[in-house]
């Protein structure tokens, strides 16, 4: 399938991500180059948090791309991957056609573009315009669901039983994350370009908060950058995304704070840490507790 490339070089790929607010690495970038100019799925794993599902909205961004997201659970079938029928459509369909025309006549209607109801995988499939196909979170889909999508993602083409072969005329730009709950299969894995996500370094971490919340003094946002990392190097139930950094300077920003010590570290820490036990652990560990000495010392 020919179709024109959505990026020039690895620096394109680079420079207009990061005009979309996305700062890429260069390993990142390589390899969404390479996804575009191979016409292969991008399987992006890592933790959660890291920037994965924000890659492939960035990538729709950047080229003006239509994003179509299918969103993986447990017990996600075919039919919610794939299509389905309007059961309830067809059913009055056929009441109305009854004792005026053949069973066939019917049959061929009820099975017709007017009853079918295109999800994620066969909308993508359709389009005609620039696509951006996310399957987000593929790890907590049913190994059935994997056949399906490496059926889809090899020939990008899927057969409606009832209508025929559907073929893509131009080929999406498919990206599946995954936060490693389980083993992906070695055939899906084989179809896929890999890369892995990690948490930012400090200095990407700090670029990514200034380009987000530009209005944060740059002394603020260093001890916003080393206050996260030493949460993360905590034993959490879940670390604080970068997400969730971002959040964290917007926060201290409308609360008009302009040092990160130990009071404001216990005034906001629920931006960042969402369980009670990672919370607890962090006032222990960064030794937060109102009546500890020196408590409203800078923190790390």
């Amino acid at each position: 399938m020919n179709q024109p490339p959505l990026f020039g070089s690895v620096d394109d790929v680079a420079e207009r991500l990061a005009g979309v607010g996305y700062l890429a690495s260069t390993a990142v970038a390589t390899t969404v180059f390479l996804a575009d100019r191979l016409g292969k799925p991008l399987l992006v794993e890592g933790p959660a948090g890291v920037g994965k599902t924000e890659l492939a909205k960035a990538v729709a961004d950047a080229t003006g791309s239509g994003l179509v997201r299918l969103q993986c659970y447990e017990g996600i079938d075919e039919a919610r991957a794939l299509y389905e029928w309007n059961h309830a459509k067809q059913l009055l369909r056929i009441t109305a056609g009854q004792g005026r025309e053949s069973w066939d006549e019917t049959r061929d209607d009820v099975f017709s573009e007017e009853f079918l109801l295109p999800r994620p995988l066969l909308t993508a499939i359709r389009r005609t315009d620039p696509t951006v196909l996310l399957v987000d979170e593929v790890d907590k889909a049913d190994v059935e669901v994997e056949g399906l999508l490496l059926e889809v993602l090899s020939d990008y083409q899927v057969t409606v039983p009832e209508m025929g072969t559907v073929t893509a005329v131009r080929r999406p730009f498919a990206v599946l994350t995954s936060n490693s709950t389980r083993e992906l299969s070695e055939a899906l894995k084989r179809r896929c370009l890999f890369l892995h996500l990690d948490f930012p370094d400090p200095d990407l971490e700090r670029r990514i908060v200034l380009s987000r919340v530009p209005e944060l003094p740059e002394a603020l946002v260093d001890a916003l950058v080393r206050t996260v990392r030493v949460l993360r190097g905590l034993d959490l139930r879940k670390s604080p995304s970068v997400a969730e950094t971002i959040d964290w300077g917007r926060t201290l920003l409308a609360l008009g704070m302009d040092t990160l010590d130990a009071d404001a570290v216990r005034a906001t820490l629920g931006v960042v840490l969402k369980h009670r036990s990672d919370a607890e652990r962090a006032v222990r560990e960064l030794r937060l507790d109102a009546d500890t000495p020196g408590a409203t010392r800078s923190v790390p």
